[in-house]
């Protein structure tokens, strides 16, 4: 077998429209059409695919609390990290800094996805 792309994530939401505001109006993702019947939302960013499904109820899957880098999650490269810090401040979102000393945060989605954001 030879792998030679990724091409999506999906990740479940209780909140369909308080996710799509996450992932579109906060993080800045393009959202794209999706054919599948059931509720989400798929989102593209560089040829990756995000895609939102819904779930009634999310465990919190946070194996480690204290560092959030230290658990599942997306990471994502953005050209100015102090302007990503900045809107997620202004949209109340929860922050943690690498505590690997690199220039790198992570946040978490309104359902509790660990989401790494890096600048290159």
């Amino acid at each position: 077998m030879t792998i030679t792309r990724c091409l999506h994530v999906a990740l479940l939401v209780t909140d369909l429209p308080q996710a799509e505001h996450f992932y579109g109006t906060v993080l800045g993702l393009k959202k794209i059409d999706r054919a599948l019947r059931f509720p989400g939302a798929w989102y593209e960013v560089g040829g990756f695919q995000i895609h939102l499904m819904t779930a009634d109820t999310i465990a919190d899957s946070l194996y480690n609390p204290d560092k959030w880098g230290r658990n599942p999650h997306i990471a994502f490269l953005v050209e100015n990290l102090d302007d990503a810090k900045a809107r997620l401040l202004d949209s109340g979102c929860p922050m943690q800094v690498s505590a690997s000393g690199r220039a790198a945060l992570f946040t978490r989605d309104p359902d509790g996805n660990v989401i790494e954001l890096s600048q290159g």
